[in-house]
C-alpha cells in the first residue's frame, strides 16, 4: 500500500498504557528518539501492539510544527530536534524538511511562519507533534 503521508518513521514499541477507550503507546524510533502516539484501544488490539512490536509512525506534513527556540511548557509530548535541510515556498504556504536521528520529516507550514522564524538550511529545529496526531501501522 502507498500513502500520501510522507512522514514515516520506523520504530519499535516500546510500551503500551491503556485507558477506557485511548490508550497511549511509546515508540523507540530507530534514530533512538521516543515517541508517543495516541490510538484507540481498538486500534491497539487489531495491530496486535505490545512491547517489542515492530511499527511505522506516521503523521501528515500539516501536524508538525516547528520551533527555533525553547519548548519548556509545552503539553506536546512529541519534540524531536533536527536541522532544516530544504525549504520550498510557494505564494502562502511552505514545505520544509528536517533531518532528524534515524530518518526526515516535511512540516508544512505557511511562508509567513518561515520568515518570522529565520528558518532557512542549516537552521536547529525542534518539530513538534502532539500525541493524537500520530499514527501507527505495522510492518
Amino acid at each position: 500500500m502507498s500513502l500520501s503521508i510522507r512522514n514515516q518513521l520506523p520504530g519499535t514499541v516500546t510500551a503500551v498504557t491503556p485507558g477506557e477507550a485511548m490508550a497511549t503507546v511509546k515508540v523507540r524510533l530507530d534514530g533512538g528518539q521516543e515517541l508517543t502516539a495516541a490510538i484507540t484501544l481498538d486500534a491497539v488490539k487489531e495491530l496486535g501492539l505490545a512491547e517489542g512490536s515492530a511499527v511505522r509512525a506516521l503523521v501528515k506534513s500539516t501536524e508538525i510544527s516547528l520551533a527555533t527556540g525553547s519548548v519548556d511548557g509545552l503539553s506536546i509530548r512529541n519534540r524531536l530536534p533536527g536541522t532544516v535541510t530544504d525549504i520550498a515556498t510557494g505564494g502562502a504556504m511552505a514545505s520544509v524538511k528536517v533531518s532528524v536521528d534515524g530518518g526526515d520529516l516535511t512540516s508544512a507550514i505557511t511562508k509567513d511562519a518561515v520568515t518570522d522564524l529565520g528558518l532557512g538550511t542549516g537552521t536547529a529545529v525542534t518539530a513538534l507533534i502532539k500525541s493524537t496526531e500520530v499514527s501507527l501501522a505495522t510492518m
